[in-house]
């Protein structure tokens, strides 16, 4: 396993800026993660302020019940155990429970919190552990329903799992039958290559899915599986357990919601001033909580004194709130600007593993940590990669393909279509050209000549002439498939480079699932992963297998 950093952009400036230019947007962040002094004053903060944040015994002991359940691995008990002991601080990043673990960054942003709770572990000289937030409280079940294999005859496919009822419920409250399991278990079953790790693999997924009735339970299994053993705490943000805890944050987040609304309005306007795009819509007189209410996840705003949803099926007073929360507190979540605020409320977060999108909306909350008291924490970029196995290299190597070859889409397609033009030993397109222009020049004159006998002969030549061309290119698009086909080799190379490394345009880690890459090298390919130095900036890097 060969790294190499070879820059991707991650078309997120805010993002960009704090790592390469901390200064332009510290009014927007808390900490810069490249400073070493950020470390220990975070650590300190966290140390005076522990009284905020939700009892700790009382954490750790729904950690431990959702852990034994579906993560139940000595290294992951040791690491709640350090977690209980005042002084102990953690490394947290989360994401959506996907379907077999969803996209490989999923898998990447688990490695980098690993990484990073050990090297600040290092060097504070102070327990830190890694914990991976489920956010099994989205309702969004198109984003989680799905993921990507690249098949055997280069098509990128899609494996989708179906979902009993229409309900906007949490993900994690989401239930799936055995069919459902089995239907994408097949799908996936048939895609993959057989390998000597691709029984193991579907009897891992197959093993999760019947102990399992939902995607998060499954996500947990697997998650637990691969990184158990380096300690990694896993918690689902839709945890009846952890919701009762919660239930003091969100009172305050209730009582102070128009604090909290002027705080993230407010950011949103220093963000446009420094020349940035805000990432989440900061809106007017949004309460950024949702309930649920009668099976379905509702986002709420304040209107009229009260607290309502957009179709008008709730309108409840603060008092009312507060007291439905009270009683039912499972029913209430966060939505991406109070999340943070939840993180935080509930462990002692010193640095927080975020994506460049998520980097980037967190410049709205800064100031309403600080109304409730809090701070933000070190942000740090989740670390991204490419994988490029060893034949795509020689691929690329033959046809002197670059890595910014690949990764500009336009570049890439010059590349191929000049590639396909050098194979062309008759030079179609030059001499097709040439006969066109000689068949108008002899052709033109003529119909311009007998419009002097008859104008309608002038309309009649011309579509004559018309359909004579399009003969003509009709012949030299037969010559071009032609062409293709004869080189159809080289060209299912350049398809290859492209479908493995930016599939649909995207990065590979934004589209491919684990399985792939597991069915061909085996777990221990994410022993290999966790073994890459880490790197604080997240600058993207190569893996050559």
């Amino acid at each position: 396993m060969n790294i190499v950093q070879e820059p991707l952009k991650a078309g997120q400036p805010l993002a960009e800026a704090l790592i390469q230019d901390f200064s332009k947007v510290s009014g927007l962040y808390e900490y810069n993660p490249a400073e070493e002094k950020s470390w220990s004053d975070r650590l300190a903060w966290l140390d005076q302020s522990d009284r905020l944040r939700v009892d700790r015994k009382e954490l750790v002991n729904q950690l431990r019940v959702y852990n034994l359940k579906h993560n139940p691995h000595d290294a992951v008990s040791g690491h709640l155990d350090q977690l209980e002991r005042p002084g102990t601080a953690v490394i947290v990043g989360g994401q959506q429970s996907g379907l077999f673990t969803g996209p490989l960054l999923v898998i990447y942003k688990a490695i980098t919190i690993i990484k990073a709770a050990k090297e600040a572990s290092t060097k504070l000289n102070r327990p830190v552990v890694p914990v991976f937030w489920i956010a099994g409280e989205d309702h969004d079940w198109d984003e989680v329903n799905h993921t990507y294999v690249l098949s055997q005859d280069l098509q990128v496919t899609r494996i989708r799992i179906a979902q009993g009822h229409d309900q906007r419920l949490p993900v994690s409250w989401t239930e799936l039958d055995a069919e459902a399991w089995e239907q994408a278990a097949a799908e996936l079953e048939q895609l993959l290559p057989q390998t000597e790790f691709k029984s193991g693999l579907m009897e891992l997924y197959r093993e999760a899915a019947a102990s399992s009735s939902t995607l998060t339970d499954c996500f947990a299994k697997l998650m637990g599986s691969w990184f158990g053993k380096y300690g990694l705490i896993l918690l689902d943000s839709a945890d009846p357990g952890l919701r009762r805890l919660e239930i003091p944050v969100f009172e305050e987040m209730i009582a102070r919601n128009d604090e909290l609304e002027e705080a993230y309005r407010h950011a949103a306007d220093d963000i446009l001033q420094l020349g940035f795009s805000a990432q989440a819509d900061a809106r007017e007189h949004a309460a950024n909580l949702f309930y649920i209410h009668e099976g379905e996840r509702l986002l709420l705003f304040k209107q009229d004194g009260k607290f309502c949803d957009r179709k008008a099926k709730v309108a409840l007073t603060k008092e009312e709130l507060l007291e439905e929360l009270r009683q039912h507190p499972d029913r209430f979540s966060n939505n991406v600007l109070t999340r943070p605020l939840m993180q935080d409320s509930l462990l002692p977060v010193l640095g927080a593993v975020l994506g460049s999108g998520e980097i980037a909306y967190w410049g709205l909350t800064r100031q309403a940590f600080r109304r409730l008291d809090l701070q933000m924490p070190i942000l740090l970029p989740r670390e991204s990669f490419t994988v490029l196995e060893g034949t795509l290299h020689k691929h690329m190597d033959k046809y002197a393909l670059s890595w910014e070859d690949v990764a500009d889409r336009d570049v890439f397609q010059a590349k191929r279509e000049a590639w396909l033009a050098g194979q062309d030993a008759l030079n179609l397109g030059e001499r097709f050209g040439e006969i066109k222009s000689a068949f108008t020049g002899m052709y033109d004159p003529l119909i311009e000549q007998l419009g002097g006998i008859q104008n309608g002969l002038t309309k009649l030549g011309n579509a004559n002439r018309d359909k004579i061309i399009d003969q003509i290119e009709y012949l030299y698009g037969k010559a071009k498939d032609a062409l293709e086909k004869t080189n159809g080799a080289g060209l299912r190379h350049f398809d290859r480079i492209e479908l493995s490394l930016f599939p649909m345009g995207k990065p590979q880690e934004r589209v491919y699932n684990i399985f792939y890459y597991m069915n061909r090298y085996g777990e221990a390919w994410i022993d290999g992963l966790t073994g890459i130095p880490y790197d604080v900036t997240g600058t993207h890097r190569i893996i050559y297998l």
